[in-house]
């Protein structure tokens, strides 16, 4: 049997106690129970800088995160929608990611916000995957009304919602395993 492959979650927030934070955290969870190995990127404890800002191209935390996203063999991106797309927070993760830390690996998406559902953000991180030569799989979760969709143990109320999860692990972790051979 071949290694377990590495899913590694990028959270769009500073706090991973954050709906975000749960969300990848249950993902996570559905990965590992397939037998995946699974890291999260703190952003509250290793705050990326700015692209381009004084000193960043040589900061030791980008080239942290820059490392982990290249022995990673996929990842899943979790974002809350701000004005209509993704998180500073997550766009700035993404712009520290070049082809070299992800070509040919595989991705899968999810993102919350405040009112109804839509697809904004979850394109935007799409397009974003696609230019730095990632493999987005077709499952994707959106979670409206984020402030009333967790119960109070923090499991998401929807049972739909928790069904495309676990749907969304499965073809995140089967994708990649193809991928690898």
């Amino acid at each position: 049997m071949s290694e377990p492959i590495l899913v590694m979650g990028i959270c769009g927030s500073y706090d991973l106690d954050s709906a975000n934070g749960r969300l990848l955290e249950m993902f996570m969870e559905h990965c590992e129970a397939l037998g995946a190995k699974t890291v999260v990127w703190d952003h509250g404890a290793k705050p990326l800088p700015l692209v381009g800002a004084e000193g960043s191209w040589d900061d030791e935390t980008v080239k942290e995160f820059q490392e982990k996203a290249t022995s990673a063999d996929a990842f899943v991106l979790s974002s809350p929608e701000y004005h209509g797309t993704m998180s500073g927070v997550m766009k700035n993760s993404l712009d520290w990611l070049y082809s070299k830390h992800t070509s040919g690996k595989v991705f899968s998406l999810m993102s919350t916000l405040g009112g109804k559902t839509s697809n904004n953000t979850l394109n935007h991180m799409r397009i974003a995957a696609r230019w730095i030569h990632g493999w987005v799989i077709p499952e994707q979760i959106a979670v409206p009304n984020v402030k009333s969709a967790f119960d109070d143990d923090g499991e998401l109320v929807s049972e739909e919602l928790r069904e495309r999860m676990v749907a969304m692990a499965k073809s995140l972790v089967e994708g990649t395993q193809k991928l690898r051979g």
